[in-house]
């Protein structure tokens, strides 16, 4: 009988290149065969498309890119993870034989174009969620052996919080969750879980009581004050769609009777299919977002990479297919959004800041890499400067 699998890859599979199309398996081979494979090319990446009605993207996975290139004899130049940047923007250029790189170039592009995508998305809702909370929720949608990696391009693209567990270790951030409709309902008696979470769990653990299982939301929430008294911090509604009515109008009666009835500082979370457009529509009435499908599974940000130069005979000739922009890039910087592009031996005429900095230098890392807090307060520094997008 066939044993059974888990279907990934390892991180030894990945940076060995492994883990590629078998048309570059094909290029390697065939570049080898002709002597060719020494052959020094420029290779550039760059954010070619955003979504319908986006304005901008969030340059994010570098690291992991970073990790993939590593110990290969390449440079590697890249912009800030975590910035900010338009369409057909350079994000990344790579230097060294084609032989060393093709093989990489399938898991560098998923890697970028994944969590530039998540992240992307994460920004956006976090920008239209003004000053509430908002909470990725969206593990259960995606295969678990990715889970690190999404929590990563969430949090960085400014999300609050993850629910991660294993967040502790891989962003070093504090995990936030409640808990989930089955717990309730093995108790058989929602007041009986209620107590039981404030029992067991820790103290510094937020109570969130969930008011949805089997009665009325008001009538819940009311049982949950009445069971906590104090100590509830607040209450999480993540009605099923078939019963959820006008969340508005729920969220809007369970405010008006926290108020009536002296506990206006209870926080009211939202769950459960929250998408750009009811965030705008509840935001001012809704203390915490719990999002998980809209960033877990986003419209796409296509990266894409190119030879843009090879290196004949020690001179470095721009070159490119049709549709791209031949010659490596620099990019400057003058402000959030507003980029110079120049050719790389030019010099920049409005902007000072060179933000396609050297990350690697014949595969060895050489700077530090900053901490995915770091990275998120980055993006957020920039998100402020920038316009609220329209929902979509």
């Amino acid at each position: 009988m066939r044993k059974l699998k888990l279907y990934v890859a390892s991180e030894e599979e990945i940076v060995s290149g492994k883990i590629t199309d078998v048309y570059f398996t094909r290029t390697k081979k065939i570049l080898e065969a002709k002597e060719l494979d020494k052959i020094r090319v420029r290779m550039e990446i760059h954010v070619s498309d955003l979504p319908r009605g986006y304005e901008w993207a969030v340059y994010v996975g570098l690291e992991e890119a970073l990790k993939i290139l590593e110990g290969k004899p390449l440079d590697v130049y890249s912009i800030p993870e975590g910035t900010l940047v338009k369409s057909n923007t350079p994000v990344m250029l790579i230097e060294g034989s084609y032989a060393d790189m093709c093989l990489l170039e399938t898991a560098v592009l998923g890697v970028l174009r994944h969590s530039t995508s998540i992240a992307t998305k994460a920004a956006r809702i976090k920008k239209l969620a003004r000053n509430r909370s908002v909470v990725f929720f969206g593990l259960r949608a995606l295969h678990p052996a990715i889970a690190p990696s999404v929590d990563r391009a969430a949090y960085i693209g400014g999300v609050d919080a993850v629910s991660g567990d294993f967040s502790r270790e891989y962003l070093e951030v504090v995990p936030v969750g409640t808990m989930p409709h089955a717990l309730i309902v093995v108790f058989g008696d929602n007041v009986a879980a209620w107590k039981a979470f404030d029992e067991i769990i820790e103290p510094e653990v937020p109570r969130i009581m969930l008011v949805d299982t089997f009665n009325d939301e008001r009538v819940e929430t009311l049982q949950a004050i009445e069971a906590l008294g104090s100590r509830l911090y607040g209450v999480r509604l993540d009605t099923p769609r078939s019963r959820r009515g006008s969340m508005k109008e729920i969220v809007e009666e369970i405010r008006w009777t926290l108020k009536a009835l002296g506990h206006p500082d209870i926080k009211i979370v939202v769950s459960g299919g929250v998408s750009e457009k009811s965030i705008v529509e509840l935001r001012d009435i809704v203390d915490v977002f719990g999002v998980g499908t809209s960033i877990a599974f986003p419209s796409s940000v296509d990266v894409s990479m190119d030879v843009v130069e090879v290196n004949h005979g020690g001179v470095w000739k721009p070159i490119a297919k049709r549709g791209k922009m031949p010659g490596a890039k620099r990019v400057f910087r003058c402000s959030a959004l507003d980029y110079e592009v120049t050719l790389w031996n030019e010099k920049s005429v409005r902007c000072s800041e060179d933000i396609l900095v050297k990350w690697l230098e014949n595969g060895v890392l050489i700077r530090d890499y900053p901490t995915p807090s770091e990275i998120r307060s980055y993006v957020l520094e920039q998100l402020s400067r920038v316009a609220e997008p329209q929902a979509l």
